[in-house]
């Protein structure tokens, strides 16, 4: 028992801290092409080893049904888009496009799952891209002149059709942050009340860890080492996006895994965005979405998107985020100037996060 405790003390993205309280119960499996950590307090270990068992089958069903390129749900439904006919859109698919085409819309189509095919072209659909160089300037303007839109999809009932055959759905912007809620609503129902789910650095937490906040580590622009802590406040996600994560470097110059869905290129400007909302699925698009958007356009964005609490590192060194996110977030790298935006009022269901 005494080595699990060491053990979470040296985490460093999920900062729990070590004291005399009882110890948490921790579990690891894969799913979403990524290590997925959940963390249970305040249940049996029994208990806890159950629902932990019972979520990691929740994930495995979800990666089936919304891979974009193995065989399932989501792989008939691109198929099918490219028919123009109208076709039975599988019900574990058809809520995320509704969300989807929600968020793409807030977000002025910076968040666009309808760029499957961009995605494919770079070779970022696989977890491992090394090795991958960048596609033909023609092919990139072929697909950018197919301006593939979700608003491109019409859903009447289950019915599902596309008036673009060049949509190719990708959920890897947002699948994780739905999955996440997801399964933090089942255990809930499996009566578990205070729980971090961690998909490789972004989480949803519920409750709080033997009555104190979570603390949770925000990875470093440079993917090494922590930028700072948040302590969460009862439900809450935190999502991060950065230029760290899937890359390769052609004849120099180094190609990461968010493209612009304007440009067709991997985002500038941005290194990091983190975002704070009471919902994953919203925390996961939106990071996305102002990591694009970049230093000139994310706060306008945040706003359209109804978030509270937003910080971006940008590619010049500078720090932008919004009063309520200073006031949340110890920063433990003080070489960044830090630039402050207006305030951001959240929409109502993100409460108690609001700038005064």
């Amino acid at each position: 028992m005494r080595r699990i405790a060491t053990a979470l003390c040296l985490s460093l993205l999920l900062i729990t801290g070590c004291d005399s309280q009882p110890p948490l119960y921790k579990g690891k499996f894969l799913a979403f092409g990524t290590l997925v950590d959940i963390s249970i307090s305040g249940l049996p270990q029994e208990d806890a080893i159950t629902a932990t068992e019972i979520i990691e089958s929740d994930f495995q069903r979800m990666h089936h049904a919304w891979h974009a390129w193995d065989p399932g749900p989501l792989g008939r439904v691109n198929r099918l888009i490219k028919s123009k006919a109208p076709f039975a859109a599988p019900p574990s698919v058809l809520p995320l496009i509704r969300r989807g085409a929600e968020l793409s819309a807030q977000s002025n189509g910076l968040f666009n799952p309808a760029i499957g095919e961009l995605i494919d072209t770079w070779g970022f659909h696989r977890n491992d891209p090394e090795g991958q160089q960048p596609p033909p300037e023609e092919t990139i303007q072929r697909l950018l002149s197919a301006a593939p839109r979700m608003s491109d999809l019409k859903i009447d009932g289950i019915t599902l059709r596309s008036d673009n055959p060049a949509v190719k759905l990708d959920f890897g912007a947002f699948g994780k942050g739905y999955g996440i809620d997801l399964a933090i609503k089942h255990l809930r129902e499996l009566g578990v009340e205070n729980a971090i789910l961690n998909a490789g650095g972004d989480l949803r937490a519920i409750g709080s860890r033997n009555g104190k906040p979570w603390r949770i580590a925000i990875r470093h622009p440079s993917g090494e080492g922590v930028l700072g802590v948040i302590e969460t406040r009862g439900s809450e996600a935190i999502f991060t996006s950065g230029d760290y994560e899937r890359h390769f470097i052609w004849e120099g110059r180094r190609y990461h895994h968010i493209i612009d869905p304007r440009t067709g290129y991997p985002a500038t400007g941005s290194r990091s965005v983190t975002v704070i909302d009471s919902d994953a699925t919203t925390a996961d698009a939106a990071a996305t979405a102002l990591f694009i958007a970049g230093p000139e356009g994310w706060y306008e964005i945040a706003k359209q998107m109804g978030l509270g609490y937003v910080l971006l590192v940008d590619s010049e060194g500078i720090m932008h985020m919004n009063p309520a996110m200073q006031s949340r977030i110890e920063l433990l790298d003080d070489s960044y100037r830090i630039k402050l935006s207006p305030p951001l009022t959240p929409r109502a269901e993100t409460a108690p996060a609001r700038d005064e």
